[in-house]
């Protein structure tokens, strides 16, 4: 597979098709009443439900485990499926939102979605919705539309385990239409105050939503009064819950950024694969969810499972070494929360040069302080703009000030691209840079190691990129002895 490989065209028209559906920004207009919000919400809802039903309620035929949290839910989603697939299971893994390409979002067996099977299950929900129209029914948003092919996909691939990560809050997210054998909630912070707001009591409040009747959740919330929101919740529906705590049940030892856990309830001591010693967390997390779901289906996952799901497990975009030299981390750092885990990670690091950010943020984040927070860690930022479709990125000018009242060199370059190619330039052998931010400026500076149209083609985040040796070598070859 040559690198100018490209997705064949029912590909591009699966994605081009899913664009197609976005008619406006997911969160409302400033100022929105929360009524009226949660309004909204409650409708959207409501249709999906009744799509669900008309498609013969795929979400019920395979057992589900439902993150959510303001940090570490994709993360611990990742480990939770790793460590299933490692264990033999069929899992199907949902995140949300993908960093390059449509297809991240729906994983099976360990892999992306294979682009022509993700084309065919788009045009056969497709005609569904059409059928669906003409007897009544009302057509489906963007969200709607891909929640519903993330569970008839999952039935398709006969999935023995679906993974699924809310994508904001919980109570009113569209995949919190199951009924999952375990519901984990990994933080709680201040993000998207202007769909969950306005404060974190608020916040804590949505991220019980997905806490169901009679079935188990974990926390890894230990703050008494949001801890004391989320167990309300679990009381009032019947369920239990298990507050994962560090000290009590689990030990942290990191060295660099290598981490290790130990579980202080088996004395077994599980190293990590993802970066940074806040990934404990989420490790110790995504094991307590493995044990209770065994335990629900009547299965057995030991130790030595876990251990080598934890191990192997890989995430795009956080705290992801994406070269060398000089060293560059990507990291979607986009709430304070998040920018505080990465800050700490990066002291962790032993550089002998300075330390240069690419930074950029979408509107209804907490962009200033984030700004403040890093400007304060680093000798110098790029500050850019975000590109996505209807959604307004925070002024970099403005960022850029913040830097600078905290003595930290700043410029501003509006393309992504060009800020990525300026602070390569200015980049020394020995320097760090970090991008941090917004999913989709990672996403869109990944490109440059990562070409898209390669982790469609190949099924994974990581691809191979051949080398121009390589290439020149192929084409002496053909020149030589004709095609091969």
């Amino acid at each position: 597979m040559s690198e100018a490989s490209v997705p064949d065209a029912r590909y591009r028209w699966a994605t081009g098709y899913l664009r197609a559906l976005i008619q406006a920004p997911p969160g409302p207009p400033p100022g929105t009443p929360p009524e009226i919000v949660r309004l909204r919400a409650q409708r959207r809802l409501e249709r999906l439900r009744d799509f669900l039903a008309y498609l013969g309620n795929p979400h019920r035929v395979y057992p589900v485990i439902h993150i959510t949290g303001t940090s570490g839910k994709g993360s611990t989603a990742a480990f939770i499926a790793n460590i299933l697939h490692v264990a033999g299971y069929r899992t199907g893994l949902h995140t949300s939102p993908y960093l390059q390409v449509e297809t991240e979002k729906l994983q099976i067996a360990g892999q992306l979605i294979a682009p022509e099977r993700f084309a065919e299950e788009v045009a056969i929900l497709d005609q569904a919705v059409r059928s669906w129209i003409a007897r009544g029914g009302q057509p489906l948003t963007y969200g709607e539309f891909w929640t519903a092919l993330v569970f008839q996909t999952l039935r398709s691939e006969r999935v023995d385990v679906a993974v699924i990560e809310v994508s904001v809050g919980g109570r009113f997210d569209l995949t919190n239409v199951v009924l999952p054998e375990v519901a984990v909630i990994t933080t709680v912070g201040l993000d998207h105050v202007r769909t969950l707001g306005p404060t974190i009591r608020d916040i804590a409040w949505h991220k019980a939503g997905i806490i169901k009747p009679g079935r188990p959740a974990i926390t890894g919330v230990t703050d008494p009064e949001l801890l004391a929101i989320i167990a309300a919740e679990a009381d009032a529906v019947g369920a239990s819950l298990t507050v994962v705590r560090e000290g009590s049940d689990y030990w942290v030892t990191s060295t660099g950024l290598g981490t290790t856990l130990t579980d202080l309830r088996t004395g077994h001591t599980f190293p990590i694969g993802l970066l940074g010693s806040y990934q404990a967390r989420n490790a110790a997390l995504a094991i307590a969810a493995i044990r209770t779901f065994a335990d629900r289906i009547g299965g057995r996952i030991d130790d030595e499972t876990i251990a080598r799901g934890l191990v192997t497990t890989r995430f795009p975009g956080r705290f992801e070494i994406i070269q060398e030299t000089p060293l560059v981390i990507l990291d979607g750092a986009h709430n304070p929360q998040k920018m505080a885990a990465l800050l700490e990670a990066l002291d962790a690091l032993s550089v002998q040069g300075r330390r240069l950010a690419l930074f950029g943020v979408l509107e209804g984040h907490d962009a200033l302080t984030m700004a403040t927070m890093l400007a304060k860690s680093v000798d110098m930022v790029v500050l850019t703009t975000p590109r996505a479709f209807l959604r307004t990125a925070a002024d970099p000018v403005e960022l850029a000030a913040a830097c600078q009242a905290q003595g930290t060199h700043a410029v501003t370059v509006d393309d992504p691209a060009e800020a990525l190619a300026l602070v390569l330039e200015m980049a020394q052998p020995n320097d760090l840079i970090v991008v941090t931010g917004s999913l989709y400026l990672v996403g869109h500076v990944r490109e440059h190691w990562y070409p898209s149209s390669l982790i469609v083609t190949q099924r994974t985040c990581w691809p191979i990129r051949r080398s121009i040796a390589i290439q020149g070598a192929e084409s002496a070859c053909r020149q030589q002895h004709g095609s091969v």
